[in-house]
């Protein structure tokens, strides 16, 4: 994906090695169909984890920028993912007048925040939308925007799920 264009590499000489791919422009102008293809799949194909089936949380909130339309809701969203092993990853979910970003880092400045165990989010993100789990802080309006964008919660209550907020 760097030799297509689509990432760029930066590589840090640190102990252990560490590596950062970012999208470039090109690549960003895909957000548009990844996020009709995760709507298609919402809408048609999802069903949830298949048995030992790894899922990548962080996969599904980097399709944000695809899944979000601006629209009132303007601000910060940190989602936090509490992996089994107790690593921990945040991700800061952006909206304002001239988009959607997403950047894989700590957002302390969050107008919102969403945390919970890697389970959690998989029961959140799920077929049955279970939430009871995460922890929300903040402007609950804005947190709900995000995690109705990126959990399809709109896509399958259009299709007949059932869907709470």
């Amino acid at each position: 994906m760097v030799a297509d264009g689509l990432l760029t590499r930066q590589r840090y000489r640190e102990v252990p090695p560490r590596v950062d791919y970012e999208l470039t422009e090109r690549a960003q102008a895909l957000l548009p169909v990844l996020g009709a293809l995760a709507r298609w799949g919402y809408q048609w194909a999802w069903d949830g984890p298949r048995g030992e089936e790894a899922i990548d949380i962080g996969a599904i909130f980097r399709v944000a920028p695809g899944l979000l339309e601006v629209g009132d809701a303007r601000g910060l969203v940190e989602l936090t993912v509490v992996r089994p092993d107790g690593d921990q990853r945040s991700y800061a979910i952006g909206i304002d007048d001239d988009g959607v970003t997403i950047e894989e880092r700590e957002a302390p400045e969050a107008e919102a925040q969403i945390a919970g165990a890697e389970a959690d989010w998989i029961r959140a993100l799920g077929p049955k939308l279970d939430r009871d789990a995460l922890r929300v802080a903040g402007d609950e309006r804005l947190a709900m925007t995000v995690l109705n964008a990126v959990g399809g919660a709109d896509i399958r209550a259009t299709a007949g799920a059932d869907v709470t907020a």
